[in-house]
């Protein structure tokens, strides 16, 4: 304690005092001087013992800080007492919940940055292997020129997809870094649904899949209608996907005072149960996903809505259909 610069100049400061007092009180008795002598030693005691007390709290509460910059956030040292010392106790103590808190989500971030670079690597495998394949037997001179074509396309098929997959990876990437500025303008949400429906009206037409719109011209909310399309083009292809030939699509959309709602129902083969909790997690891909499913779709269109001050929820019966029910709500709660 004494090695303390402040405590010494205190020290010293009380003892001249106490000094200066005795030599007044020489000039009187001597029962003065014995007085003033044992006051001074009284309180000079007191105020050491009581400074003591006060560094070793502060001792503590450096070596709490010391396992804080450690990585220790278990301890608690809390005090309810009143005193600008609990103050700072109670302080600290709310930092080191902080710094808890954010060393929880900076650990998890790094799970899933390892995890989403694993599967990113897993689906940019599949399609870079069987290139590597078809281009060595393009190179054999022997090949047919209708087998050389074919692998040709195929090639051209997985690039296509490759491009699609990056594209899609670097729009999440903006998406999660809060990246993207999402515009506020006035969406008609008629004119939302026939531009995200361009895209699939050729697998539509294929599988003679029957689409029904059902909504006011006048429905609208605030968003950004180029990424609400791609959200809603990912529902739609999924739920082309996974309606069978002849089926049909449902698509309504209606507005009230709190939100504006938009449902995407079909009658294919549904999604079980057990997988419901997880079709909006990247990607994931249910037992019935398709060959080419990368598991990105609609997890990309969950990031896309939410953003939006929207929910998306689905519910789903095995061979009776699929309802996807989008809100886009008029104002924060």
């Amino acid at each position: 304690m004494l090695r303390n610069r402040e405590i010494r100049l205190v020290f010293l400061v009380m003892c001249t005092i106490s000094l200066a007092l005795l030599v007044v009180a020489t000039f009187f008795s001597l029962a003065s001087v014995i007085l003033v002598l044992l006051t001074s030693m009284l309180l000079i005691g007191c105020s050491l013992l009581f400074t003591r007390l006060r560094y070793q709290e502060i001792e503590k509460l450096s070596g709490y800080v010391r396992r804080i910059s450690s990585g220790d956030y278990t301890f608690d040292v809390r005090d309810n007492r009143e005193g600008e010392l609990s103050i700072l106790k109670n302080t600290i103590y709310k930092v080191t919940v902080m710094l808890s808190e954010q060393s929880a989500l900076l650990h998890k971030d790094k799970i899933h940055l390892t995890e989403a670079i694993s599967d990113i690597s897993h689906q940019l495998k599949a399609p870079l292997t069987s290139m590597m394949v078809m281009a060595d037997l393009v190179e054999d001179t022997n090949l047919p020129e209708a087998k050389r074509k074919e692998f040709t396309r195929n090639i051209r098929i997985q690039l296509e997809r490759l491009d699609w997959l990056v594209s899609t990876l670097l729009k999440l990437s903006k998406i999660d870094a809060d990246a993207v500025p999402f515009k506020k303008d006035q969406v008609m949400v008629a004119g939302l649904i026939e531009k995200a429906l361009q895209p699939v009206l050729i697998p539509i037409d294929i599988k003679e899949q029957t689409v029904s719109i059902m909504g006011e011209d006048s429905v609208s909310f605030l968003g950004d209608l180029n990424w609400t399309t791609e959200a809603l083009i990912n529902i739609l292809k999924n739920a082309v996907e996974h309606t069978q030939e002849g089926g049909t699509i449902e698509i309504s959309f209606s507005e009230n005072p709190l939100f504006t709602e938009i449902m995407i129902t079909d009658n294919g083969k549904g999604i079980p149960k057990e997988e419901l909790p997880f079709i909006f997690k990247r990607f994931y891909k249910g037992k019935g996903a398709g060959e080419g499913s990368s598991g990105i779709g609609l997890s990309m269109a969950h990031s896309i809505i939410t953003k939006q001050n929207g929910v998306i929820d689905v519910q789903s019966d095995v061979h009776k259909g699929t309802e996807f029910r989008i809100r886009f709500y008029k104002q924060v709660f």
